[in-house]
């Protein structure tokens, strides 16, 4: 089966449809951002990268701190509105 995880596209795309509803929905970006901050913590305790893009978003989570975790969240939100 697959998963919305397995390629790099279709997560950003996922990401870009879940920033469009939160939008729609009258969500602020601090609230977008924080709530993608939330999910990459998630990701990072109980998901396993599934391709490189991942693993390299993963790494620099790792090493950084819980502000470097919020900026990497917002760019992330950031990447997906973009694509």
């Amino acid at each position: 089966m697959s998963s919305v995880l397995d390629q790099f596209e279709t997560w950003k795309n996922f990401l870009k449809e879940r920033v469009s509803q939160g939008k729609n929905l009258g969500l602020s970006e601090d609230t977008i951002s924080n709530l993608a901050y939330e999910i990459g913590s998630f990701l990072d305790e109980r998901v396993d990268p599934k391709n490189d893009e991942q693993a390299v978003i993963k790494q620099l989570w790792d090493v950084g701190d819980e502000s470097d975790r919020h900026t990497i969240a917002k760019l992330m939100v950031k990447l997906a509105e973009k694509s």
